[in-house]
């Protein structure tokens, strides 16, 4: 009898299993086949994975391709994002060196976890978002519930923007869900930023898309882990995007970092996945790459099937003939697609059209899955410097707290919008003194201008000049590396919550 109570255990997968998928970036371009089929997307993408990808791939299309820019040859997927630009003090822009590609993580958190099925898609975040509607930082995971737990608010919960400093503690995955302004990253982040994605894992079982490409999927409540809501019950592996951009290149230079999607605060990032796995490989290996070390070379499954730099380096994506002229490394006057630069708080217009005729979708109604108590939170262990990414291990959340000190260099992190334009009546002069309490009030930097906001429907703007010098810090040598051996960017800062 013991025998047979062993059994599930013996087939069941570790609940930290994981496996790390290095991918270089095959082409930028304005190609996106879920939201702009057969047709050319309105903003440039980092595009990794199968060379099948086209304006109007689909899942046989992905199957078709020649090679892959990711490491292991059996993964034909397409993995894409928005590129990162840096926009100069004369309005010039140009494109942002990509470290190393994008590291996709298979992350196989839960039980009896289904390979995608062939044809599936989605995506994760929201291109048009400007604004964050929930508390900064998170509250801790215990204290998650209501709204907080709700799907647009684990949407945005999604995202990360982690600065890296190699000198320093680092931060924790997904700790941060707006990009950071120049001054902070100059000061603070001498490696770059490391751009993190999270995607949802809990599907409906039936539909392999959805007219949004995101409503057949849904977030469990903590995001990465716990409890997925009613009607999503079918469990995926979790992918999590992580892009390192080398912002440090451009220390001391006058200017801001934007998305191709014309973002500057970060809220609007996001991701799109389309499986080019075979179903039963994918399948085999959800049940067999259970190393926590996430190496795939720990694989055995993925023995023989593990590509050189140079065979990655190598595979390459056709772009359509319209687009093989177009700049999008800059210098240029405006973003690939005349993309035009959006400051939010506002949603988007899509492309510059009116608001009005490009309301803001409301999001599917999805029920609540009932909290779950939050799992301890898992920190990297590294035992190799050169080790692709850490090795996860248990830590309580104490431990983590007293070990992370705070940022060195208290600067403004946020990279807010502008205030709204000023109305055809000119407002009243700010009053050094406000003449009421207030119920908010927000300190913004744009441009170098300090704007602090009264907000009790009465909005006052106090401004006044600074000057800020900031010393550029230079990119040691280790920077550069031997992506599959050294990716060290991606090794350090694991801090799951």
């Amino acid at each position: 009898m013991a025998a047979l109570f062993l059994l599930p255990l013996l087939l069941a997968v570790p609940a930290r299993s994981f496996w790390r998928m290095p991918c270089d970036s095959a082409v930028v371009a304005r190609m996106d086949p879920l939201v702009n089929f057969n047709d050319i997307s309105d903003h440039a993408h980092s595009i990794h994975g199968g060379s099948g990808f086209t304006i109007n791939a689909d899942f046989n299309a992905m199957r078709s391709s020649k090679c892959t820019s990711c490491a292991v040859d059996k993964d034909l997927s397409s993995y894409w994002a928005p590129a990162l630009y840096f926009e100069h003090a004369d309005g010039q822009k140009e494109l942002v060196q990509e470290v190393g590609g994008t590291v996709v993580y298979y992350l196989l958190y839960g039980q009896n976890i289904k390979a995608f099925p062939a044809g599936f898609t989605m995506i994760a975040g929201d291109n048009r978002l400007r604004n964050f509607s929930w508390p900064v930082p998170d509250p801790p995971l215990s204290s998650w519930s209501g709204d907080q737990v709700s799907q647009p608010a684990l949407n945005q919960k999604a995202l990360g923007f982690n600065c890296l400093n190699y000198g320093r503690t680092p931060e924790p995955s997904l700790g941060r869900h707006f990009l950071p302004n120049k001054t902070f990253l100059d000061a603070n982040c001498a490696h770059g930023i490391r751009l993190e994605l999270m995607f949802p894992s809990c599907w409906n079982g039936k539909d392999k898309d959805s007219p949004t490409h995101k409503t057949h999927v849904a977030y469990p409540n903590l995001v990465k882990t716990g409890d997925c809501p009613p009607g999503f019950q079918t469990k995926l592996p979790t992918l999590f995007f992580e892009t390192i951009w080398n912002t440090a290149a451009f220390a001391g230079k006058p200017g801001r970092f934007l998305l191709g999607n014309g973002d500057p605060t970060g809220y609007g990032y996001h991701g799109d996945f389309m499986t080019g796995w075979d179903v039963d490989f994918l399948q085999q290996a959800i049940q067999t790459c259970t190393n926590e070390s996430g190496k795939i070379e720990d694989c055995p499954l993925f023995a023989g099937h593990i590509q050189t730099v140079a065979q990655k380096a190598a595979c390459k994506i056709e772009v359509p003939p319209q687009l093989r002229s177009e700049n999008v490394k800059g210098p240029m006057k405006v973003l690939p697609g005349n993309c035009p630069v959006q400051e939010g708080p506002a949603y988007a217009n899509k492309m510059g059209a009116p608001t009005s005729d490009v309301p803001e979708p409301k999001s599917a109604v999805i029920p609540t899955a009932v909290a779950s108590k939050p799992e301890a939170t898992l920190v990297p262990t590294p035992t190799d410097k050169d080790q692709l990414g850490g090795i996860f291990a248990a830590k309580s959340s104490s431990s983590l707290s007293s070990s992370s000190p705070p940022p060195v260099a208290k600067i403004q992190e946020q990279n807010p919008p502008l205030p709204p334009p000023p109305s055809t009546t000119p407002p009243p002069p700010p009053s050094s003194t406000p003449s009421k309490t207030y119920a908010k009030t927000i300190i913004r930097t744009v441009s170098g201008v300090v704007v602090q906001e009264f907000v009790d429907e009465i909005i006052v703007y106090v401004t006044q000049d600074i000057t800020a010098t900031v010393s550029p810090t230079p990119i040691p040598h280790k920077h550069r590396r031997n992506v599959l051996n050294q990716h060290r960017g991606h090794r350090h800062a694991h801090l799951h919550r």
